[in-house]
């Protein structure tokens, strides 16, 4: 059996932790390989070759940082089949899926390429008499990352490319379910210039997490999970004097008005509820339908859709399925009691994927596509995260009713509204009580130049992933205020300075 260890001063290296966690190709339910889990020491071990390593990388001039970032770019480019491939064996998801994945993580990278630029800070002449003000954007030193399984490239790259090209040091930690790919990811990095110890990678579990929020060494963390561990994240790690941006759960709500394109919504919602198995926090996972004319065509539509698809392996295949398997066994079995629940709840099932099997894949992680309507607040597959191609159907009489309804969960991370009235659409955008916002488009996620993030127990931290509150977070902003005096003072001065 393959040992995955850590990547460690621009090298693999093992783990003497002797804690292994097991590895699994989603599809077939076989083990694939195992990952070490590294111990507390090795941890600092990472922290302080990191730590070493600033001190000269932040001294190359933001264009050298770039071209390595071009550089990397280009060896993404080339690799980008084998990156997809690997990405879809580990997790699961569709080839075209993890093309996707791949093509929005280099669109940060792209993003982070443009650094001189955006690292130029701002001057003031003359805000007193022959002074001048003046900042600087500067960083921080070792930065963190803790990412998800549900996209084991896409969310370190929303995190390291901009850390780096800021003139940080960074240690990732990776998730325990797919670690492979992030490894090659690292490769190309070193191939492309980046000097030893600029980027790390420590393979873990909390005991690895526990040291990256209090070792004080780590000046920043960045995290992408659930609720409870963004929180637990934040505080400890705000507690240990670390900025934190830490983004949580989510729940999001497709609004459908009665003026509507039904086809299109179906179009949109099929990808946007079941792509990638609904393992995305900005999954749709309500439907919110204004009249009872609006969800029956919408339910008849959305069950004859569900009725065509192809569910099955992310390769391997002839004709690529629209969905693939859950991650791991442990979380097929939680979707299945969601579903459980909903039943229970009195919400009414009406495509039931709890005992979905796959011919010749019947050890896989599968979950069907599942359709309830009549769901309400208050139940718990309304109220809490699935993670799982599950999607409810909650009817509403007004569109006041579903802002509401909307802006009364406690995740506020992405929304959409799908209608040809203008006006609904903007005073929903403007009304609604979350981060990211799609009006027609079912999965709002934001261009590389732009931040995401979402609000209320979607996010904690004030500072988004990723365009200009990603350069912000990873930076510290110094103000410089200068004189140069043409002769030498002699006077003291012992009151407040002001400018004169």
């Amino acid at each position: 059996m393959n040992t995955l260890g850590n990547f460690i001063n621009g090298a693999q290296t093992p783990s003497n932790s002797g804690r292994f966690s097991p590895v699994y190709n989603p599809a077939t339910g076989q083990q694939t390989l195992q990952v070490s889990l590294s111990s507390a020491d090795e941890t600092r071990e990472a922290i302080a070759i990191a730590d070493k390593a600033f001190a000269q990388w932040s001294k190359v001039t933001p264009v050298r940082r770039a071209r390595i970032l071009f550089r990397f770019k280009t060896l993404l480019e080339q690799h980008f089949d084998e990156l997809a491939e690997a990405i879809s064996l580990e997790h699961g998801k569709v080839l075209s899926d993890a093309k996707g994945e791949l093509t929005r993580g280099l669109e940060v990278v792209e993003f982070a390429c443009g650094i001189p630029h955006l690292l130029k800070g701002e001057y003031s002449l003359n805000v007193g008499t022959h002074v001048d003000s003046y900042s600087l954007m500067q960083p921080l030193g070792v930065c963190a990352g803790i990412s998800p399984f549900n996209f084991p490239v896409m969310v370190p790259m929303w995190m390291f490319p901009i850390a780096l090209a800021c003139g940080n040091t960074f240690v990732m930690k990776p998730s325990e379910k797919d670690p492979s790919v992030i490894m090659k990811v690292a490769e190309l990095l070193t191939a492309a210039g980046l000097p030893d110890g600029v980027f790390n990678i420590v393979n873990g579990d909390k005991q690895a997490v526990d040291v990256l929020l209090t070792d004080d060494r780590v000046q920043a963390v960045s995290f992408v999970g659930s609720t409870p561990i963004a929180e637990y994240i934040y505080t400890t790690g705000s507690m240990h004097g670390k900025r934190v941006q830490a983004l949580g759960g989510a729940k999001n709500h497709m609004l459908v008005m009665p003026d509507a394109d039904t086809d299109q919504v179906v179009s949109a919602l099929m990808g946007a509820a079941y792509g990638s198995a609904g393992e995305r926090c900005m999954a749709i996972s309500v439907a919110v339908c204004v009249g009872d004319e609006a969800a029956d065509q919408l339910i008849s539509q959305i069950k004859q859709e569900i009725s065509t698809m192809l569910v099955g392996p992310g390769t391997g295949l002839k004709q690529e399925p629209h969905m693939g398997p859950l991650i791991s066994k442990v979380h097929a079995e939680k979707v299945k009691h969601y579903i459980d629940s909903g039943v229970k709840d009195g919400a009414d099932l009406l495509v039931d994927g709890r005992d979905f099997k796959v011919a010749g894949h019947e050890q896989g992680y599968f979950v069907g596509p599942t359709l309830f309507d009549n769901v309400k607040p208050g139940m718990r597959i309304y109220n809490e995260e699935i993670f799982g191609p599950v999607l409810s159907v909650v009817r509403v009489n007004s569109f006041q009713e579903a802002v509401d309804l909307i802006n009364a969960h406690e995740f506020g991370n992405g929304t959409s509204i799908f209608t040809a009235n203008g006006e609904s659409a903007r005073q929903f955008s403007e009304q609604i009580q979350v981060g990211m916002v799609g009006i027609n488009i079912p999965i709002p996620v934001p261009m590389a130049f732009h931040s995401f993030g979402g609000w209320k127990r979607s996010i904690f931290g004030p500072l988004n992933m990723h365009g200009n509150d990603g350069v912000r977070f990873f930076t510290r902003m110094k103000t410089v205020t200068a004189r140069w005096p043409k002769n030498d003072i002699t006077n003291h001065s012992f009151s407040m300075p002001t400018m004169k």
